[in-house]
């Protein structure tokens, strides 16, 4: 779950002053995370305030297809997996494992989240992109969590931004979903364009 720290607005912040559109939508987005977050009782921990001193590396991996690998074997347990990725830390291009005490250097092949899920929601009579992580993690399309391509391994792949320089990848399933959403053209290269809408934010893919 995007946790407050990256919501642009607290909307207790603005208690008596003056609120402008662009805020009110931000404030309302920032509620809806607010109690989605409650309802899957998930919450991020504050990682950007604490400060710990770098502890090596782990053995530990995680796959292009979203597997977690530790010291060979493969982790299953999905309570695991999801205690892990609130603790994901992005630093100079490379990911770790993060507690106030210790700082752990994993290897990440590409991501570490995988989409599984993709939705639209009306928030104030907008509609947005709710795109669900495989641990729950929810995240509304916007300026700040766009979707873009990236090619990976040869193969051109949808990713959204989440939190702290960490994208996830959006599964093959889940783009068929989005593509759903959307609309196809062509530009003037011959490239299939998708083009998406969350809120006030338009999205040109190139797929």
């Amino acid at each position: 779950m995007i946790n407050e720290n990256d919501s642009p607005l607290n909307p207790l912040e603005n208690q008596g002053k003056i609120v402008f559109p662009d805020d009110r939508n931000l404030m309302n987005i920032s509620q809806y995370l607010k109690d989605v977050q409650q309802s899957h009782k998930r919450s991020i921990p504050p990682l950007d305030q604490w400060h710990p001193n770098h502890c090596g590396k782990m053995n530990l991996q995680v796959k292009a297809n979203g597997e977690w690998w530790h010291e060979g074997q493969l982790i299953k347990r999905q309570a695991l997996l999801d205690l892990f990725s609130t603790v994901l830390w992005k630093e100079d291009g490379k990911f770790y494992l993060k507690t106030p005490v210790e700082q752990i250097e994993i290897e990440v092949e590409d991501e570490p989240l995988l989409i599984n899920q993709v939705d639209q929601i009306e928030i104030e009579n907008k509609l947005y992109l709710q795109l669900t992580t495989i641990n729950q993690d929810v995240i509304i399309v916007d300026e700040k969590h766009p979707i873009f391509m990236r090619e990976y391994a040869g193969e051109l792949r949808p990713y959204v931004h989440v939190r702290f320089g960490i994208n996830a990848l959006i599964q093959r399933q889940s783009f068929y979903h989005l593509v759903n959403y959307g609309s196809l053209s062509e530009n003037v290269q011959g490239e299939t364009v998708l083009t998406l809408k969350s809120g006030d934010l338009v999205l040109h893919l190139s797929t």
